[in-house]
């Protein structure tokens, strides 16, 4: 790029950032909120800290434009639905009990609906598209009155422009919103919210009419569901909702965003719309944008906003190649503005704070800081030419330079192994009826047998122990001996409460990722890089920088411990290849698919050593298969390939009698239930609690072969379902999959819960298992 091709009106904006604080000040804060040490205006104000001192940064690393309305207490779906009115029924007791200062949403209204109450359930969760970020699932139906409700979106964007900000709110839009929603609990089943959507836009037009008035130039409005495949109808929507929203009287500029992949079909439709502006995505598959913007004539006389760095992912963007994207959308729009592809919310806060890294691999890491500063500087490189940028321009060119040459990114041996790799690997040495029955034999176990999923729940006793290794109070021996006497307690009780197949609660994991990272080569963790995964929940995905084996045994004393505490199974408990990359900051320098070959070969080992230690039962989990699913259907079979591939790869060396268990959660699993046939797993688990066992009539609506164990406890909400719950549960659930190859667990683990919560719920599960069995021996008698 030259300085001829400069841009004098570009501008440096993000759609979003992280929410929590460098100290995770939030999530905190929230806690001790539901705790009752932190009362609703210290909540407040913690919030309102963040967001100011967020802004402050934007706007002194130069960013010219902040967002307003991407902060959350929970999830900015369940947000929006406070925005519209969409309150459930069984809700609105608790939403109408108090309001906040602003007038919108109580705050345990608000949570309410978010983790539910011993009275009341939450509303479904599930993934953000294809991220580990979770959001709660609107509940729709015929019935639904709409009504905006626009407190917080103009709260939060007074607070910037009292602040001498200039801010943008932005909101998920309308079209995007009823095509996350479902129908409502007793509506049926075929109900289309889209076919609310004359409603909803008069909704959409009132916030829009509060924002202007509070003082908005323009307000953005996301739309990332339109990257995916969607028929005409929807297209039709879209449309319309634009055309209806973008001839209003009454509203600020509007600027819709897409991110995650291409708009493919729907970029027409958009640029054809009555909107002063479009954001798009031009980083991995959604740099077809860039081709496909050409292809319907540009943007005359519309802003344009370039997502060029990738948002969701650390590595340092290449900025010669962004400046010559962004020279070429010069002339396809009346104004280029740089972003990153999506919102920051997706990466750690600040790479400057990983103190422990390698210095020459820290220099390839941008989080969301340093992903700012990249925007910055394109910004100013594509506005003023880039003389003015060279010493950014030298430095990035050398930091790319050093990783493409690094020792740290090759293993000959890794790749000779991976390269070695034959169609017989993959493959169990007998099918899965002969195993089954060999299984049955082996294990002995009853109808209906009940286990969970792994985790237990973590006690102050333990993270202070590990805290205390990290800090240095404590030896390494002191430790293991805190470890064991968890196992011990969780093996102990698991026995008393009846349950069939015990795992040992994985008291030595801080995460079910991170902990398998930090032993395997080609990961780097960090101390500080959390992301939020859902509420308060954050998670610190490890990066994975080369190439990956494992020089140990990672698992394998502690499940041979708490084997040799009881007579009963123990599970081994594992990470699966894929939600080993999904979970991680992936390498962007080779296919996903040679990766997740390396990383399942590393597991691989580790699954024969469980064996050959005397595990009956190995678990392998692959929580994440659903959510990296490509979002676009033409990418679909590729990638559903390698994915099953590499779990057989990892589990299909044991013996016959060796029962492999998988487990899925929060994500929608009808689209891939033959790749979960694929997988050959003798028993899956999988959530269905909040879905009231969808799960389990799509298996049997696949004819799907094998075990599962559809969930009964919902681990996420607080309540403890009684007996008669879980039994009604399982009876739906009998209804779908025989009782011969039915299992009883909740539906994920148990480490976010509390010990009481644990033993309460267990213990209902176990009755209610006991109760269905019954029944069915009477019936058959």
């Amino acid at each position: 790029m030259t300085t001829a091709l400069t841009a004098a009106t570009a501008r440096a904006t993000v759609y979003g950032y992280p929410r929590q604080g460098p100290r995770r000040e939030l999530k905190k804060a929230i806690e001790g909120y539901w705790q009752g040490r932190v009362s609703a205006d210290e909540l407040r104000a913690v919030a309102a800290d963040l967001r100011r001192a967020t802004w402050r940064h934007l706007a002194d690393a130069g960013v010219h434009e902040v967002p307003t309305g991407d902060f959350s207490y929970y999830d900015h779906v369940l947000d929006t639905s406070v925005m519209v009115g969409a309150i459930p029924a069984r809700h609105r007791a608790a939403v109408e009990a108090g309001t906040s200062p602003s007038g919108g949403c109580s705050l345990d209204g608000y949570f309410a609906m978010a983790r539910g109450t011993q009275d009341v359930a939450p509303l479904e969760m599930t993934k953000w598209f294809d991220t580990n970020y979770h959001y709660l699932v609107p509940e729709l139906g015929p019935g639904t009155v709409f009504r905006a409700d626009s407190a917080q979106q103009v709260a939060e964007l007074k607070e910037a422009l009292a602040l001498g900000h200039t801010a943008r709110p932005v909101l998920v839009g309308p079209v995007t919103y009823l095509l996350l929603a479902k129908p409502a609990p007793g509506v049926a089943a075929d109900f289309q919210p889209l076919t609310l959507l004359d409603r909803l836009l008069p909704v959409y037009a009132e916030v829009l009419a509060d924002l202007r008035a509070a003082g908005a130039e323009w307000v953005q409005l996301d739309e990332p569901a339109l990257v995916q495949d969607r028929s005409p109808a929807e297209l039709n929507a879209a449309a319309r909702s634009y055309r209806a929203l973008g001839t209003l009287a009454d509203r600020p500029k509007i600027l819709v965003a897409s991110y995650f992949d291409r708009l493919g079909e729907a970029l027409p439709v958009l640029a054809k719309a009555p909107v002063e502006g479009l954001g798009l995505d031009f980083t991995g598959p959604a740099a077809a944008n860039l081709d496909d913007l050409a292809a319907v004539g540009g943007l005359p006389g519309k802003r344009l906003v370039a997502g060029v760095v990738d948002g969701r992912n650390v590595w340092i963007d290449d900025l010669e190649k962004s400046l010559a994207t962004l020279g070429t959308l010069l002339g396809l729009a009346d104004r280029v503005d740089v972003a990153a592809s999506c919102s920051l919310a997706h990466v750690p806060l600040d790479a400057a704070a990983e103190r422990d890294l390698d210095p020459q691999v820290a220099r390839w890491l941008a989080f969301a800081r340093q992903k700012a500063g990249e925007i910055v500087t394109l910004a100013r490189g594509l506005a003023q030419g880039t003389d003015t940028i060279a010493a950014e321009l030298a430095a990035n060119r050398a930091a790319l330079a050093s990783r493409a040459g690094s020792a740290l990114t090759r293993d000959p041996a890794v790749r000779a192994r991976a390269a070695a790799v034959a169609d017989t690997d993959g493959r169990r040495s007998q099918p899965y009826p002969r195993r089954a029955a060999v299984q049955r034999a082996h294990l002995g176990l009853p109808l209906l047998p009940t286990t969970t999923i792994g985790s237990f729940p973590q006690t102050t006793a333990l993270r202070t122990a590990r805290a205390d290794l990290r800090a240095g109070r404590i030896d390494t021996a002191a430790y293991e001996k805190r470890v064991e006497a968890e196992i011990r307690e969780v093996v102990s009780f698991q026995e008393e409460a009846g349950i069939d197949v015990l795992v040992h609660g994985e008291p030595e994991r801080n995460d079910m990722v991170q902990y398998f990272a930090e032993q395997l080569t080609g990961y780097l963790a960090t101390r500080h890089g959390w992301v939020r995964s859902y509420g308060t929940r954050y998670v610190r995905p490890p990066i994975l920088a080369g190439d990956v084996s494992r020089p140990g045994p990672m698992t394998v004393r502690w499940t041979a411990y708490a084997q040799s505490l009881t007579p009963r199974p123990v599970k081994g408990m594992l990470t699966g290849p894929v939600t080993m990359l999904a979970w991680s900051f992936v390498r962007d320098d080779q296919p996903l698919a040679e990766t997740a070959r390396q990383v399942a070969l590393a597991l691989r080992d580790e699954v024969g050593d469980l064996e050959a230690a005397g595990t009956p039962v190995i678990q392998v989990d692959e929580p994440a298969l659903r959510e990296t699913l490509p979002l676009r259907a033409a990418g679909r079979g590729a990638y559903l390939a390698w994915a099953t591939e590499a779990f057989r790869l990892a589990t299909s060396g044991v013996r016959p009698d060796t029962q492999i268990h998988t487990h899925m959660c929060y994500a929608e699993f009808g689209d891939v239930v033959q790749a979960i046939d694929d997988l050959d797993a003798d028993v899956i688990s999988l959530e269905a609690a909040r879905s009231h066992m969808q799960v389990a009539r799509e298996l049997a609506a696949h004819g799907y072969p094998r075990a599962a164990g559809p969930g009964v406890y919902d681990i996420h909400s607080p309540r403890v379902p009684g007996t008669g719950e879980v039994a009604a549960l399982l009876r739906e659930g009998l209804e779908a999959i025989p009782a011969e190859r039915l299992w009883v667990n909740p539906d994920c683990g148990l480490k976010t819960r509390t010990w009481p919560e644990v033993r309460a719920a267990l213990g209902n599960l176990v009755a209610a298992a006991r109760e269905v069995r019954s029944s069915l021996a009477v019936d058959s008698s």
